[in-house]
């Protein structure tokens, strides 16, 4: 099992949306991959200092991210990177602490 550490630019007119789909269970559904997206959105943080958002993800694709992209994640976000393809899980999520939760910035804007 892999974690990685992924930095993508929010399409930030499609974050509401987003929120709704992982609100409704409909990503937590998708298989085999949902629950872990789902929970990894949910945890994603907003660095300030960029403009993107941050999160560490369970992945088992090759190339990685393959499918969530796909189903999810090229349609709500740019500039998708893989900063780490193998982070510690704990480390990771430690790493971005510090920063807002993306969801905070989404629920602020007008």
């Amino acid at each position: 099992m892999a974690y990685r550490f992924v930095r993508a630019r929010p399409i930030t007119d499609r974050l509401a949306e987003l929120r709704e789909r992982l609100d409704s269970g409909e990503i937590a559904e998708m298989k085999p991959f949902g629950t872990g997206m789902t929970t990894a959105l949910n945890d994603a943080k907003y660095d300030p200092d960029t403009g993107d958002a941050v999160w560490i993800e369970e992945d088992y694709c090759t190339p990685p991210l393959a499918m969530e992209r796909e189903a999810v994640l090229d349609d709500h976000f740019g500039a998708i990177t893989i900063v780490d393809p193998d982070v510690d899980e704990s480390a990771g999520w430690e790493r971005i602490d510090g920063l807002p939760s993306l969801w905070e910035r989404v629920e602020a804007k007008p």
